[in-house]
């Protein structure tokens, strides 16, 4: 049942009508709805608790999954399981009752897989909090029949590298349960596909002799769906593009989340620089009536769609009319998961909104469809890409990765390779939401959520122009088109990135570029609370761009927030306006005595945002050298000084790479 559609059906009928002098409903009436109502949800979890248990499959994988690649891999690991004779499932963590973990070894040969990725600083993906919560709480568990092993998936350029799978693996041991096959950690700053497969190399001859079972892949490809076409279908039962529910785009009711995404109308599209070769943007979407909440530091989440130039491109190679009607249905009937992507729907919409097109396809999208080239030599190079040689590490590497090749490069690079359709749709993976700090506060703009980014376009090393999906198609989000608002589809990701509870503290704001953005929902809140007669401390910027008449952000709002006060300090880093390149973390060491006063007396608060690779080291790096020098620390120290900040939440990141 799709609780958003019961909803629906229940909030229409409770308005009382005003001349009634009865009362509309009972007590009792009350009573047995709430009831119908509890026992429904009770009933949902008995199911999805069911089929956790009652599956007839031997090989669990859960994935805690954010952009959706360890829920890639997990699809991976259960269709490897069904090579080697086994039977897998994919298994998302929020569906189940994680409580009933225990009962796994009720099962012959019973295996529990973790696929968890680690999100923002050292956090577990929204998927997996409950699961999280409950391994946190729950100490006298006891997991004593349970095997299991888990594969991470992080990026080693964050503090927190892997935290989340490092804790999954080390708690389910301190419960009783036993570790089949050693913790896999994923690099994403690395090659995370290179990880993921050298790992499962030696992951399944592993289990395979841990079961006694034969060793024998199957090395064929396995379809998990099949192609169902519509010729006389109802237009109004097919999806085109919405998230969750059908026609949720057109009868919209909260509350909205990452299942049901608000549009919401654009009401500012500007370009923010002056000059240079890239395009820098402030959009600002309109939220009213959507009861949607939000606090400055959250992130908002859009869901994009692909260039239609590019998914016109794929129909033509692949000869297809894009625009018939179809399903793709799971071939095991027991799996939740139904379909890949919202069906019944047409090529055409499952290409523009629901799968992702541009990124590099991963090795196993390559080895499946190899079988359709019919130049042998095409065939055994994309074997080759997807095996765990050196020589075909290499190949994948340079040819793919290096040469962003997306999907509709590879098939033109590759005349032999002409898939069917419906395989590569099975495939892809899905398009995902993708998230921006919110560039304002709610005190100052309750009904609006500003955005701050800059537009992706690059030229690759095959001559090709490759342009960001999410930028792109926000760039092209004018107010009106044709007479229409524009929309977007999106919803709140709330974080921990949050000014002071108390605002007499000091804030130190470290932000170049597009890392402003959520520095001027702090300074518009800042501003808001001396308007309200509260005392405010220091509040310092600083902020670097590479020239000052080209792409000083903001640069009226920050000079009017130093000008009326608000702004105590604003330092800025213009990175080519002389000889010597000079960015943030050279300011801060000039400034190195006021920085250390703030920090070490006056109980600042430090937040950083922007780029993880580089800026966001270098800045905690001068911050240890601060330490070191002004607080006479050796090195160790003055790094647990900073690691001490960060634990009392005195020194919060909101960085990407």
């Amino acid at each position: 049942v799709n609780m958003a559609d019961m909803d629906a059906e229940t909030t229409t009928h409770t308005q009382p009508m005003v001349e009634e002098e009865e009362p509309l409903f009972s007590n009792l009436d009350l009573f047995l709805f709430s009831l119908i109502v509890e026992l429904h949800f009770f009933m949902h979890h008995v199911k999805a608790l069911m089929s956790f248990c009652n599956q007839g499959k031997n090989i669990i994988v859960f994935y805690g999954s954010q952009t959706g690649t360890a829920e890639e891999f997990a699809n991976r690991l259960s269709k490897d399981a069904q090579r080697y004779g086994m039977k897998g499932m994919a298994a998302d963590p929020e569906e189940y009752d994680m409580g009933e973990l225990s009962r796994l070894s009720e099962i012959t040969n019973s295996l529990a897989i973790f696929c968890m990725a680690t999100y923002g600083e050292g956090d577990p993906t929204d998927n997996a909090q409950d699961f999280y919560d409950w391994l946190q709480e729950n100490d006298d568990e006891d997991l004593s029949g349970l095997t299991y092993t888990v594969f991470a998936l992080g990026n080693k350029t964050y503090e927190h590298y892997n935290a989340m799978g490092k804790y999954v693996d080390k708690r389910l041991e301190e419960l009783g349960a036993k570790r089949i096959f050693d913790l896999g950690l994923g690099d994403d700053d690395g090659n995370l596909e290179e990880d993921f497969i050298s790992w499962r190399e030696q992951f399944w001859p592993a289990v395979c002799e841990h079961f006694g079972v034969e060793a024998s892949g199957d090395e064929s490809s396995i379809r998990q769906y099949e192609l169902k076409e519509h010729s006389d279908i109802n237009m109004n039962k097919v999806y085109t593009g919405e998230i969750g529910r059908l026609k949720s785009f057109e009868v919209q009711k909260p509350p909205f989340d990452s299942k049901n995404p608000f549009l919401a109308p654009v009401t500012v599209n500007r370009k923010l620089n002056r000059g240079g070769d890239r395009h820098l943007m402030h959009l600002e979407l309109d939220i009213t009536g959507s009861k949607i909440r939000y606090e400055s530091g959250d992130h908002v989440a859009v869901f994009p769609t692909n260039d239609s130039a590019l998914v016109n491109k794929l129909g033509q190679i692949l000869g297809v009319d894009l625009d018939v009607v179809i399903s793709l249905n799971n071939l095991d009937e027991e799996s939740n998961k139904k379909h890949p992507f919202p069906c019944p729907t047409t090529y055409r919409t499952a290409l523009t909104h629901y799968l992702d097109i541009t990124h590099p396809p991963r090795t196993n999208v390559l080895y499946e469809l190899a079988q359709y080239a019919t130049n042998s030599k095409d065939q055994e190079n994309m074997r080759k890409m997807a095996s765990s040689s050196p020589e075909g590490k290499a190949l994948y590497q340079s040819w793919v990765l290096d040469s962003c090749r997306n999907i509709l490069a590879i098939l033109e690079d590759m005349p032999s390779l002409r898939p069917p359709i419906d395989h590569l749709c099975e495939l892809l993976p899905r398009l995902q939401a993708r998230y921006y700090s919110i560039a304002s506060s709610s005190k100052v703009h309750p009904n609006s959520i500003h955005i701050c980014a800059v537009v992706v376009e690059y030229e690759t090393k095959t001559g090709r122009i490759n342009k960001g999906v999410a930028t792109n198609w926000l760039k092209n989000k004018l107010v009106t088109d044709n007479g229409h608002k524009s929309t977007v589809p999106m919803y709140i990701r709330k974080s921990q990135f949050r000014l002071p509870f108390k605002a007499t503290n000091p804030v130190i704001m470290i932000g170049p570029g597009t890392g402003i953005a959520p520095f001027m929902g702090f300074i518009q809140e800042r501003g808001w609370l001396k308007e309200q007669g509260k005392e405010v401390g220091e509040t310092v910027l600083y902020y670097g761009c590479r020239h000052k008449n080209e792409d000083y952000l903001y640069q009226e709002e920050l000079e009017e927030s130093e000008k009326n006060g608000v702004l105590t300090q604003l330092n800025i880093a213009f990175s080519r306006d002389q000889e010597h390149k000079v960015y943030v973390q050279h300011l801060l060491k000039q400034n190195k005595e006021d920085i250390w006063k703030l920090i070490h007396t006056d109980n600042a608060h430090i937040y950083i945002c922007g780029d993880a690779r580089n800026m966001a080291k270098d800045v905690q790096t001068a911050f240890h050298e601060i330490a070191e020098e002004l607080g006479g620390m050796t090195r160790t120290q003055a790094t647990d000084y900073i690691k001490k900040l960060m634990t009392k939440g005195r020194y919060s990141q909101d960085v990407w790479s």
